[in-house]
């Protein structure tokens, strides 16, 4: 049997050029800078080998003979050290640089862009749900553009607006691999598109009364019930259904309602709050309000929480409406564009629409109040006509 354990740890630290066996084939190469380097030689299916163990500056003498050990072991299991430690290593990247723990990453990355920290979900749920399941435990280095098509097929044409959702934020999860350092194919999202085609599934918009027809549904709307008042709280005010159906009284400062950031759809910061002006009908239908208020809720529905979005659109549906609330937003705009002069911006505006780039919006320092208040007022006196309450 060979002898082993030669060195000592003060020879380590002063031998000088040279090689030098320990025994049992860990050698330390001293080099004449004074470095040196731990390697072993083994013998595997009949093939001499060296497998390099580290500095010696780094890897002490007892460690070398530690790892020494346990390769020497593997050597009697008829296994090549230098291959398993690769094999171990791959596993090792792989297992870091999976795609779902990557989609994780950049979601953690965009959360103070997303409303409410995106804990909503809806950022999330299309690569979450459609993308995952199959490429989630697939290194991020090897997904191809036949990847993403084939995950991709069975919702392209079924599911169109969530294809086209899952597909961006798979873009945003490579662009992510990429900024880290990962060896990722950035193209296969726009060549996985080329293979999928043109979508059979086009957009419907969703459908509104033209502004004409709306002073006439909202003088209907007289009964005073939670479901009224809400409807003619949105057409009042051109909001969105989320804000409207979840207003507060502490939102209402005098004639103006202030909708917090995390509330408004794209919102950043806290600098994105919009305020809505009030006109004289909106606050009549804000105190008609209060008599069914809860909890400081408004419009709040009959077990608990607040009126839903299904609420109001049932409601029309059972009036045999194809319009639904949402498209009371498009009847405002529409009747902007035509009936009056109000500048793209103001008009845009009205709708809490987010206008120009990031540096023109830096610059400006207006949200066209007084602009939108004069407007708002007309929108209401061409609703409420002669309606008395």
């Amino acid at each position: 049997m060979p002898a082993m354990n030669r060195l000592s740890a003060r020879a380590v630290a002063t031998l000088g050029f040279g090689k030098y066996a320990d025994g049992a084939g860990l050698w330390l190469h001293k080099r004449e800078d004074g470095g040196g380097q731990w390697f072993l030689r083994y013998t595997i299916h009949g093939r001499r080998r060296e497998m390099g163990l580290g500095s010696s500056l780094e890897v002490t003498l007892k460690e070398a003979r530690e790892a020494a050990t346990e390769y020497r072991a593997q050597v009697r299991a008829n296994k090549d050290p230098i291959k398993e430690r690769e094999r171990i290593r791959r596993e090792a990247d792989h297992n870091r640089n999976l795609l779902k723990d990557i989609a994780a990453d950049a979601f953690e990355a965009r959360k103070a862009q997303l409303k409410g920290d995106g804990m909503a979900g809806r950022w999330f749920s299309p690569i979450e749900q459609h993308v995952l399941p199959k490429l989630g435990k697939m290194p991020v280095t090897e997904i191809n553009q036949r990847d993403v098509r084939d995950v991709m097929t069975p919702i392209w044409h079924t599911k169109a607006d969530t294809a086209m959702k899952a597909m961006q934020r798979l873009r945003i999860v490579l662009q992510h691999a990429a900024a880290l350092g990962l060896d990722v194919d950035l193209q296969a999202v726009d060549k996985a598109r080329a293979l999928l085609g043109q979508q059979r599934h086009k957009a419907k918009n969703i459908p509104a009364l033209h502004w004409k027809e709306v002073p006439a549904f909202y003088r209907s709307l007289d009964e005073g019930s939670v479901t009224h008042l809400a409807l003619r709280l949105l057409i009042l005010t051109g909001a969105r259904s989320g804000p409207l159906r979840n207003i507060r009284e502490d939102q209402i400062d005098g004639d103006v309602w202030t909708i917090p950031a995390e509330a408004m759809k794209g919102a950043k910061d806290k600098t994105n709050e919009f305020r809505i002006p009030l006109s004289t009908e909106a606050l009549k239908v804000i105190d008609l309000a209060r008599a069914h208020a809860r909890e400081g809720y408004l419009f709040p529905s009959v077990r608990k929480g607040v009126i839903s979005d299904m609420t109001m659109g049932m409601f029309m549906q059972r009036r045999k409406m194809e319009a639904r609330p949402h498209g009371f937003r498009s009847s405002l705009r529409d009747w902007l564009a035509e009936e009056t002069e109000a500048p793209y911006e103001v008009a845009e505006t009205m709708l809490g629409h987010i206008v120009g780039g990031s540096v023109e919006r830096a610059y400006r320092r207006t949200d066209y109040l007084e602009q939108r208040r004069k407007l708002i007022e007309r929108w209401a006196t061409l609703m409420a006509g002669d309606v008395r309450d």
